[in-house]
């Protein structure tokens, strides 16, 4: 299977899978993208999937429909564009041969979900997971709460640290620059950078990551390393719990700059 960022909006990804006949495409917020790289490519349009309701991971759907030929699959407690198949925690989807597991994961959005699938013919995992996990980082709290986020982020570290991240913007570098204010002494932080700045410059995403740098790398999925513990105690955590923890980062990281 190809694994696709297509650039869409300021900095949002819409993600393509395809096995050079069909593909899937995972949050299209806006449809001119998708139309062109399924033109240029020859593929048919198989079935759409989205994470959560924010327009620009959905605003496209509808003007997919003419060309999809399959369904549309999505969060069942959140109003996305209709028809769709509504999926919720331990769903399964089954499109071009693969199957996706499926993860409520909320704290961004009220209803916010993942897709994963698993490891399979020598190829490692892939993880959709909107704009709840992050590289480096993770979503605001729009609409749930620290003690959500926490636990959707344990959710998806649990998983196969092979599998690779595919999230909804490139906010990577800004992350980082977070990630070394939280832990300055991180060296896995200092090398990702150094990485991530050389792609940006030559035009690629630093996208997809990979769970098992994530958990280098990212604060959000850090929140009981000591340093990250000390740092979140010096910007108001109430004491050292995960949630405490994640809570304070979060707040830090919504004035950060």
């Amino acid at each position: 299977m190809n694994l696709t960022a297509l650039p869409a909006f300021s900095d949002n990804y819409i993600w393509m899978m395809d096995d050079g006949r069909s593909a899937i495409i995972v949050d299209p917020g806006e449809a001119a993208p998708v139309h062109a790289a399924l033109d240029a490519r020859g593929l048919a349009l198989a079935a759409i999937l989205v994470t959560h309701h924010h327009g620009d991971h959905c605003g496209g759907v509808d003007a997919l429909r003419g060309r999809l030929q399959g369904e549309v699959y999505g969060p069942r407690r959140e109003t996305i564009p209709q028809p769709a198949i509504g999926l919720g925690d331990g769903d399964q989807v089954e499109v071009l041969g693969m199957r996706f597991d499926v993860y409520d994961i909320p704290g961004h959005t009220a209803g916010h979900i993942a897709f994963h699938r698993a490891a399979s013919n020598g190829e490692p995992g892939v993880l959709f997971c909107g704009d709840t996990l992050f590289s480096a980082g993770c979503g605001r709290l729009f609409e749930g709460t620290p003690a959500q986020m926490h636990e959707s982020l344990s959710t998806l570290a649990r998983l196969p640290g092979d599998s690779r991240v595919c999230c909804g913007h490139e906010y990577t570098l800004s992350n980082l620059r977070f990630a070394q204010a939280v832990e300055p002494a991180n060296r896995a932080i200092a090398e990702y950078t150094v990485w991530c700045e050389a792609e940006r410059a030559a035009g690629r995403p630093t996208l997809p990551s990979t769970l098992a740098r994530e958990a280098e790398v990212n604060p959000f999925l850090r929140c009981s390393e000591p340093a990250v513990v000390a740092a979140a105690a010096e910007h108001g955590a109430a004491d050292s719990s995960g949630v405490a923890v994640l809570a304070a980062l979060r707040n830090w990281k919504n004035d950060f700059r």
